[in-house]
This record gives structure tokens, sequence and C-alpha cells, in this order.
């Protein structure tokens, strides 16, 4: 069975409810009210995105994340009660893909959901997806499909000027990694995920200027109604892989208030 979105949550009226709000616009769901529930779904049938709960009864829906993202990188939505900064940190941190704090409306938790499954369909239909040409549960991408073959391979270097000794950064698509260059040589690839590769291509073709958070939530996200915590989290992992002090970045700069900077 392939279902669109796949919810996992022990209040099984809120679930239930969830489905049929959904189905009534067309959106295809499965529900499941624990993590070996949802596994064993995930094993024998397809999903394009998850909705999980944190507090399940058997296991945390922060641990079921975590075996999710051994196998795959479907899109995950957290949906919770718990408000705190430090589960949303995790959450994201983890792998999660956002937050949504019970209670939630139906139709905004409908409009994410339908803005995640609508760019799916158009990098797919693009020719940009999987080779089977579908986001399944297993080994589909966070932000939509992979981009595969050699015509997609985009090599894109830019010399820097202040950039970790006047190095080169270049940026290699089919990998989803980034290559920084000193005194001419090839430094190690540096293998980023997929949302932390589109963050960085998007300050890349844009270096030199202030791109805006809500132009960077479109890009990376598909549309403006995730947090900031989300992009900043996501930030914060490029600066750690890529920047000599990610205290005191020297590449990604934060243009407060309004947005960031990749100064190369």
């Amino acid at each position: 069975m392939d279902v669109q979105c796949l919810i996992v949550d022990d209040e099984v009226e809120l679930a239930q409810m969830t489905q049929e709000y959904f189905e009534m616009f067309g959106v295809s769901c499965a529900c499941c009210a624990s993590g070996r529930e949802c596994l064993a779904f995930l094993e024998k049938n397809k999903a394009k995105l998850i909705l999980l709960d944190i507090n399940l009864v058997e296991e945390s829906g922060f641990s079921l994340c975590k075996k999710i993202r051994e196998t795959s990188n479907i899109p995950i939505l957290f949906i919770s009660a718990r408000d705190s900064d430090s589960d949303v940190l995790i959450a994201l941190n983890i792998g999660g893909d956002d937050y949504i704090k019970k209670p939630y409306s139906l139709s905004v938790l409908l409009a994410k959901v339908q803005v995640v499954l609508k760019r799916m369909e158009a990098m797919r239909q693009q020719g940009t997806g999987s080779a089977s040409g579908e986001c399944a549960a297993k080994g589909s991408m966070p932000d939509g499909c992979a981009e595969s073959g050699a015509e997609s391979r985009v090599e894109k270097d830019a010399v820097s000027g202040n950039t970790n000794g006047g190095g080169v950064l270049r940026l290699v698509e089919e990998k989803f990694c980034v290559v920084l260059k000193t005194g001419g040589q090839d430094g190690k690839e540096i293998p980023l995920k997929a949302k932390e590769f589109a963050l960085l291509k998007c300050l890349y073709e844009h270096r030199g200027t202030i791109v805006t958070k809500e132009q960077l939530f479109v890009s990376v996200w598909g549309d403006a109604f995730y947090s900031d915590g989300t992009l900043n989290v996501h930030i914060r992992r490029l600066r750690e892989k890529l920047e000599e002090d990610p205290s005191d970045p020297k590449m990604i700069k934060t243009i407060w208030g309004t947005g960031y900077m990749l100064e190369v």
C-alpha cells in the first residue's frame, strides 16, 4: 500500500480525525499507534512523509526518528504537545524537518503537508527523482527527491578572498558534498545532508548579497511556514562543518533581523 502521509500517534482518535480530514482533500493516509507499527508498515509499504508524535507509548518519537533515519530520508514532521525549545532543537537535530505544536489547526497542518507533497511531485516530474521515479520511504530525500544521473552533476567554484586562507569553495551536487580548497589543493569532501546542501547552494548562488529568511524557507523547504528554529539549526550545522570557528563564522554571516549572507 502506498500512502502520501503516515500518521504515527498514540492518540488514536486525533490520528483518525486527522486522516479523515486529509482524505477529504485528497491526501491518502495511514495511521500507526506505535513505533513498532510504524516500522512494520514501512517494511512493506511506502509513504511520502511522516507525521510523528513525540510521546508514544512504547518508545519516544525521537527514538523512532533515529531508527528511520538509519535507512531513510523521508520527510518527518514532528507533532507534539511539548513546546520547550530543547524539544524543538532535539527534533530538528536528529533529522526532523519541522516541529508542529499541539493543539494545531488541521487546515494549517494540511497546508504544510500539501506543500511538501507538491514540491516532491514537482521534483519527480522534472526528472530529478529516484531511479524508480518515486519518493518512497526508503531512500527518499527530506526536501524532495535527490537529483540523479550524470546530467544533474554540477560543480561550482568560487574563489574566496577571505575564507579559509583564500581557498576555494566547491559544491558537488551529485554527491551532496562540498570541498574546501586551500593553497590550490583540494581538501577532503565534506558530506552534507540534503537540506544542508540545498541551503548552502541557495546562499552560494546569491553569494555576496543578503538572502532573507523567507527566501531561504521558500527555496529550501518549499514554503514560508517553517520556524526560525528550523533554519537556525541547519545554519549551525553548516557552520560546524565548514567554519574554522563556528562561533565566529567567516563565511556564513548572520544579518540580524533579515537573513544570512555567504561571503566567498
